[in-house]
Formats: structure tokens, sequence, C-alpha cells
């Protein structure tokens, strides 16, 4: 095999003489690696001339196979070396839309700033992914029960905020109880035939009716500006509201009830259970989990 490097090296190079320099090497030392590989091959590979090197029929053909073996060995040690010693390599990983854009984003941008080495694909959807299936190494899921088979590590709490402007709730009056909202005209999202069915729970108590209203918006921040503007009652995550909420835009209504939502729960971050986790895997959960494990101020 260092026969072929070195073969692949004097033709990439243009002579012995600047292969040699290029791994440290004398010119005699790499032409008597040619030479072995060529009596090896039973071929001549080279046309030596006084000037330059010409590469024989066979010599081509040896070039061009042994260019993909070249290759081929290059990315087996870069892949080993992406589970042992310093991070580096690509990390594979999805998250929800809104979790996403709010909450890791920032994150993500700082460690990309402390891990050069490092590359992160990240997939935004909102849909389930399947890691193994899908070749994803880590997967970021709201939920209240994580799949069996997975490790689990819990980064955040998400809850869904119910809200409306102060100028809506001054012109509309106040709502004290889930079944207020039946009078008022509220912000749903508009995929599925049921959702303008909200169900709340406080304790043991469970209220569950049907809204109407005016617009109706599967973005939460979309649905989150239309709330601001005065267009009704509305639901996005925690972390879409929190700075309107900071501001006074916007005012949390209900708050000792619990919107019962499929987009709430714990943030996880799952990823197939194994006895080694490469470095770039490993810098990546340690960094998200320092930074989201407890909820920002």
């Amino acid at each position: 095999m260092h026969e072929l490097v070195t073969f692949v090296q004097v033709v990439d190079a243009g002579s012995f003489s600047a292969a040699a320099r290029q791994q440290g090497m004398t010119p005699s030392a790499v032409s008597r690696q040619v030479a072995r590989l060529e009596k090896m091959m039973g071929v001549a590979l080279f046309q030596r001339t006084t000037r330059q090197l010409r590469l024989t029929e066979a010599g081509l053909d040896v070039l061009e196979h042994g260019r993909k073996m070249v290759a081929a060995a290059r990315a087996t040690l870069q892949a080993a070396e992406g589970h042992a010693g310093a991070p580096r390599g690509l990390v594979r990983m999805s998250a929800p839309k809104a979790f996403a854009r709010h909450v890791l984003q920032p994150v993500l941008l700082q460690f990309l700033a402390r891990y050069p080495e490092v590359d992160v694909h990240l997939m935004v959807v909102d849909r389930l992914v399947d890691p193994l299936r899908e070749g994803v190494d880590l997967v970021i899921r709201l939920t209240d029960t994580p799949p069996p088979g997975m490790v689990a590590r819990p980064l955040l709490p998400v809850r869904q905020c119910l809200l409306a402007s102060p100028d809506y709730l001054a012109s509309h009056g106040a709502i004290d109880h889930p079944e207020d909202l039946m009078s008022h005209s509220c912000l749903t999202l508009g995929e599925e035939e049921r959702d303008d069915r909200w169900r709340f729970l406080s304790g043991s108590q469970v209220a569950e009716i049907i809204v109407t209203g005016r617009c109706a918006v599967n973005h939460s921040e979309m649905r989150l500006a239309a709330i601001e503007a005065g267009l009704g009652v509305g639901c996005v995550p925690d972390f879409v509201a929190r700075e309107s909420l900071a501001a006074g835009r916007v005012v949390r209504l209900l708050p000792e009830w619990t919107v019962d939502s499929n987009y709430q729960g714990v943030a996880y971050l799952l990823f197939p259970a194994s006895r080694h986790i490469a470095p770039k895997m490993r810098v990546l959960i340690d960094h998200l989990a320092g930074a989201l494990q407890s909820p920002p101020s």
C-alpha cells in the first residue's frame, strides 16, 4: 500500500523529487518504492525520459484504481479519527421548527464557534424522526414519554401559553375560566378538524370547549404576531412568547390551567445507546445539556 501511495504522489507531484519532498524522503527512496510496485505488478508504470515522466497504458489504469484506493483508505482513517481523539467530523441532528429557531439556534452557533472541527447538519421538521432509519445522530423531541431503546437526556420543560394583547382584553373583557373563551375570537392552528377543540387541565378539573375565530395559522411566530395585533386569543410555546411577555405586548391568561397540547412536555435529546460515543457527539451532547438544562432567565 505504501508503494501505491507513493506512485500516486509521484504522478500528482509531477516528479520523483517533488514527491520525495512532500514525503520527507530522498528521490532514490521514492524511485525504489515505485520500482518495487512495478516488480510486484509485473508491468512498467512510467516511460522514463530525461525531461519528464510519462505514464504507460498500464500506469494509467493503475493510477485510476490507485487513486480510488488511496481516497478510500484516507476516508477510512478519517472515519476512525472521528471516534477517537479530538472532536471532529459531521453530526446530523433534528429538532422541531419553533424550538430550533428560538432555543437551539443560538446554542448551536456558540457550539460551532467553540468547536471549529465539528460540522452540524440540522434537519428542522415537526414530524417524528427515526434516528436509526434516517441516519440522524441526535434528535430533539418534545414529549412526556421518551421512546424506549434510546438514551434520553432532558433539556428543558416546554409549555403552551394562552395569550391575548392588553388592547384586546380591554375591549373584549376578562377571561377567568376556559369556558369564557367560547365568547372570544380564538386563533387556532387550522391543521385538523379537532383544532377548534381546546382542552384544559387544572388538578382534577378538565374543561373542553369549542372555540371560533377569524384567523387560523399553524406557525407559532405568525400566530403570536396576530395575538399582538389584537386579533384574538391564542396559544404559543413559552419560549416563543417569552420576549413578548417581558415587553408587555401580550398577557398570559389562565396560568392555573394547563393547555393540553401535543407540542409540549420536556425537550429531550435522544440518541442510540452505545458503549462508545464519538467525541464529536459527546461534546455536542454536553454543550446542549449545559446550555439548556436550566431554563433561560
